[in-house]
């Protein structure tokens, strides 16, 4: 299985699987401050809710043991640091959370100093990674007793173990399933415009030698008309208190297609995905992204450079389209505004101050 975010202890750095190249090329990008998994966050080498929640807890470590900070104030810098990370990417709650994580640990054990707050953000770290593991492997078991040997299920984007700190979300589905010995497929989205499926979720499902077709985003809609398709499932972003989903753009219109075509439509995510904080999908900031990722691909220019473009990131979907939400505590089914409460506490989005 693929580790996308590892932290080398030995040399103080972090380690990511450069997701732009894959699957064409396989490089490993080096972060050895939190500036540098700044810009790896933002222009997604490293991507995913979990992932880049992750990847900004050890951005904070890299910020605390980074001399350059040093001259200020402790905790002047230590919440630039934090403000820094918390700035690339507005959706994922993912990483707010883990900034949240760490801000807290360091808060509750008194530091007042680099190398303290050091001490005490890095385990913390660990163990948000070790937990996001676990937390997928669980969803992963859930998630598999609604797949039936013989289905065809499709998914959309990347919530693999590229987008998590290993297993995934959605592709932990298929692969708790194929650990259980049942025999099924899987329909690819290619997910423009920067493909995740096309060049991520299709090369890990070739990794685990899981049956994987590939097809064009528009061509979802017949697949599912036609019975060839008893499933859907897709990762998320942000989930509200009361079930509104955020996830890669064209999220949304599946769910349409399966509603009405009364194929089940599923969303996998760990607790760390939803913000109880908000209720409503109009309370999501969408994040918004460079016009060129849509009028060129892999650097090819496919429409004019001077056309306007729309490029949002992510779309939401309304909680009365998802069949259910499957998350490492269990499966949330509806009504979510009274059954999300059963299985996800508030404690888990209390942040320090």
């Amino acid at each position: 299985m693929v580790e996308a975010v590892v932290f080398n202890k030995e040399q103080n750095r972090l380690e990511l699987l450069d997701q732009t190249l894959l699957p064409v090329e396989t490089r490993t990008v080096f972060c050895s401050t939190e500036h540098d998994t700044a810009k790896a966050i933002v222009s997604m080498q490293v991507r995913g809710a979990p992932a880049i929640g992750v990847a900004a807890a050890y951005g904070i470590v890299l910020g605390l043991n980074n001399p350059q900070n040093h001259a200020r104030p402790f905790l002047e810098a230590f919440k630039a640091i934090c403000d820094l990370l918390a700035a690339t990417r507005p959706t994922a709650v993912n990483l707010f959370w883990a900034i949240a994580r760490i801000k807290k640990a360091v808060k509750n054990a008194g530091c007042t100093d680099f190398s303290g707050a050091a001490t005490v953000a890095l385990p913390e770290a660990d163990k948000i990674r070790a937990e996001d593991i676990e937390m997928c492997r669980s969803i992963g078991r859930f998630g598999a007793s609604l797949l039936q040997s013989g289905d065809t299920w499709l998914t959309h984007c990347n919530a693999g173990a590229l987008a998590t700190a290993g297993y995934g979300t959605a592709l932990g589905v298929f692969r708790a399933a194929q650990e259980e010995g049942k025999n099924f497929k899987v329909f690819v989205d290619e997910t423009r415009p920067l493909l995740q499926g096309a060049r991520l979720t299709a090369w890990e499902l070739m990794q685990e030698k899981i049956d994987a077709t590939l097809i064009c985003d528009n061509m979802a809609g017949s697949l599912i008309r036609d019975g060839k398709v008893q499933g859907v499932v897709v990762g998320a972003d942000r989930i509200t208190a009361h079930g509104f989903v955020a996830n890669k753009i064209g999220t949304y219109p599946l769910a349409v297609l399966a509603k009405y075509n009364g194929v089940p439509f599923y969303v996998a995510a760990p607790d760390s995905t939803f913000d109880l904080t908000i209720k409503y999908g109009e309370e999501i900031k969408i994040e918004e992204r460079d016009h060129d990722e849509v009028r060129y691909i892999g650097g090819q220019q496919i429409a004019p450079k001077d056309i306007k473009v729309y490029n949002p990131a992510f779309d939401v979907t309304p909680p009365e389209l998802i069949t259910a939400i499957i998350t490492n505590k269990g499966i949330i089914r509806p009504i979510y505004r009274d059954t999300i409460p059963e299985f996800i506490k508030p404690e888990r989005f209390e942040a320090a101050e």
